[in-house]
């Protein structure tokens, strides 16, 4: 029985330890994100509870965390951290069953809601820097432009035909097909006078569809492989929440027989 408690011991081990990895780099792109957008900065600190980055930021420091309990317990055979950790697992499971379940059920609503925050992202572009990276995101992830399409910027004042600025009958550069010059610098003018021409010729510089359709689309194809990670994700959490009560099982009947705990 012994032996068997090594196993599991060391099973739990590497399952926290590949959480903790993961809840790391959520952590890292969440941060590299704030970094990015300079949110961090004393003028833009006041709005940092809006930013949507920190959402990555809190995740990555709440996986990290747990999954950290989870290593130290197992590794050290400590009972409290075992026990913190599948309390965690456990809140993790139903806050994404709950989350899976609010999602499907609205998701009609949702629909409209980001069809709203991406026309609210087009209004100010130039003006909200978390709608603009959201927006420049979203356009360059899907290859599309715009809401509908991309006549929609005309709605933004900047890009607007009859604005004076350079911008002007212009859009921005996410929504250009090969917005980067050597592959590495952003060419930010290559969306700019893409309003004022025909079809046919903006085609060749920009995407013209719009990305609410693009992304229901993407949804509705990927709505299986969604479905599949979702389901993955909450049984390998479940599985480390038994391999976790497994191992306080086998640590309690170890102790009832006087083996006092190890670090290896």
């Amino acid at each position: 029985r012994l032996g068997k408690l090594y196993c599991i011991k060391y099973l739990t081990f590497l399952w926290n330890l590949l959480f903790s990895v993961l809840g790391l780099l959520i952590l890292a792109f969440g941060i590299w994100g704030l970094l990015d957008k300079e949110s961090l900065v004393s003028e833009r600190i006041a709005h940092l509870g809006s930013d949507p980055m920190l959402f990555f930021v809190l995740v990555g420091l709440a996986v990290s965390t747990i999954s950290l309990a989870g290593c130290m317990g197992a590794l050290y055979e400590n009972i409290c951290l075992l026990k913190f950790f599948t309390g965690g697992v456990i809140a993790f499971v139903i806050l994404e069953i709950l989350g899976g379940l609010v999602l499907y059920s609205l998701r009609h609503q949702i629909k409209g809601s980001l069809q709203n925050t991406m026309l609210v992202a087009v209004l100010r572009y130039q003006d909200d820097p978390d709608l603009r990276f959201i927006m420049d995101e979203v356009q360059m992830g899907l290859q599309c432009c715009g809401v509908e399409s991309y006549q929609d910027w005309k709605m933004n004042m900047y890009f607007n035909c009859s604005s004076p600025g350079v911008q002007a009958c212009g859009v921005p550069a996410s929504c250009c097909l090969n917005p980067l010059e050597n592959g590495t610098i952003t060419n930010s003018q290559c969306g700019f006078g893409a309003l004022g021409m025909e079809e046919f010729a903006a085609q060749s510089i920009i995407s013209l569809g719009g990305c609410a359709p693009q992304l229901s689309r993407w949804l509705h194809s990927h709505r299986g492989v969604l479905s599949a990670c979702f389901v993955f994700l909450i049984l390998v959490e479940v599985g480390g929440f038994l391999l976790a009560t497994k191992l306080l099982a086998d640590l309690a009947f170890a102790r009832a027989r006087g083996r006092q705990p190890g670090a290896w």
